[in-house]
Parts: structure tokens; sequence; C-alpha cells
């Protein structure tokens, strides 16, 4: 068994007393290869003591006894739409819904209160004549590794709160969502300083469960990662 230790910094919020989703859920990954399935059991506290067991194909974090999230390799079967081009994620961004109605607007991936280079600045409106939502997204050199690869645990925020918004128009007022579980596949490495586009769409509701895809792309089109998501209906004032 492996261990690792570490702590979720206050900048890798996603609710204001939480850890994002996707990036915690990238951090659970962070020892497992291929696809993954990362379900999250508890919310990741901030600034608190975590330990990661990975064992057996099973990573299980941890915040002293309590079960933060689980992962473990998996099967993704989703057809990923083809990409928008960069200018049409561009003319999207001014109608994100974020914008005018944001449950957690300090979110690392999506919160418009977050200056450049501190959050990921992914703001994702309507594609026109698409199911789909889109951004564009220039990853900073500081989420890179060495070699100017962006580190999975940002992809996987990336991948994270475009799907939130996806699903967005179908909850009533009061209601926010936060992420159950995501399964991702990383395929192509994601470049620091080069222009992305980040993209989601609704795979449907059951119940207070909303489902939703999620696709980062290159420039040209290709596909680099993808992921399908299950959102939790909660009430937002205990969550805000």
């Amino acid at each position: 068994m492996s261990t690792e230790h570490f702590e979720i910094v206050s900048r890798f919020r996603g609710p204001p007393r939480s850890g994002n989703g996707g990036y915690t859920c990238g951090r659970l990954a962070a020892h497992l290869d291929g696809t993954v399935a990362a379900r999250l059991k508890a919310p990741p506290p901030l600034g608190s003591p975590l330990r990661l067991d990975t064992a057996e194909g099973v990573a299980r974090l941890f915040a002293g006894d309590t079960l933060v999230g689980e992962a473990k390799p998996a099967a993704l079967d989703l057809e990923v739409p083809p990409a928008p081009t960069l200018a049409q994620a561009r003319e999207a961004v001014p109608a994100f819904i974020g914008f005018r109605r944001h449950s957690f607007p300090g979110c690392f991936v999506c919160g418009p209160e977050r200056p450049p280079q501190d959050g990921l600045c992914i703001f994702p409106g309507p594609v026109e004549g698409t199911p789909l939502i889109a951004s564009p997204w220039t990853p900073a050199p500081s989420l890179a590794d060495e070699t100017g690869a962006v580190r999975p645990e940002f992809v996987w925020s990336a991948l994270d709160c475009p799907g939130a918004f996806a699903v967005m128009p179908r909850l009533a007022d009061g209601v926010a969502v936060v992420l159950g579980e995501l399964t991702a596949s990383l395929k192509e490495d994601v470049r620091a300083d080069e222009p992305h586009i980040v993209a989601g769409w609704s795979l449907g509701q059951d119940g207070r469960k909303h489902l939703a895809g999620t696709a980062v792309y290159a420039e040209d089109g290709r596909v680099l990662a993808f992921a399908r998501a299950v959102w939790i209906e909660v009430p937002q004032a205990t969550w805000g």
C-alpha cells in the first residue's frame, strides 16, 4: 500500500468550506492508471490533514477516520460530441449563466470572483445550434509539470464544473448541485499556455441525481480528456 499525506488549500475550493470536487477526484486518482471512477463520500475539508491510501487498485481518501472519497479503475462508454470551435467557445462566454446565478462564485474552476491565474476561469455558455455549453481555456504554466503538461488534478478540475452548468437550467431556485461521482479518461496531454475548449452537456436526470458529460478539446478539435459526472441536488443555503 502507498500512502500520501496532503491538505487541500483554500485556493482549490469549490463551495466556500470544501475542496473543488474535480480537483479532489483528481488527487484521488493520482496513483491509478487508465480511466478512473472517483466517488465523493463527504465534503472534502479545506486546510485539514488528509491521507490517501492506495492498495490493490483502489484509492481511499481519509480526513481522520472519515472516508472522504474512493477511486478505482472503470470503463467509460460515453459518446463525446464534436468540438465547438474556439471562436464558438469564446462567443458563448458572455451567456454563462454563472455570471447571473452562481451557487459558489469563489469556485476554483468556474467562480467569477476568482482573478485570472488564481482560478481556471472556465465560464461555459450555450453554443448556438448544439446541446453544448463551452468555454475557452488556456491553462496557466503554474498548473503544469516540468514538461509543460497540465497536471492531472487540474484536468480533472476542468472536467468538473461544466457538467454542473449543463444541468443547472433544470434546477429550482435555492437548489445547488454538488459532485457525487466523476469518471474520467485522460487521453492526451493538456498543454499549458495553449488554447483549449472545454464543453459540457446534460445526460439526463434521475430524481435528485443529474448526469452530465464533459470534455477538454485541443484547438484542432481532438478530444484530450472526457468524463461523465453524477451531480446531486442540495439546498444551496447549507453549502453556500
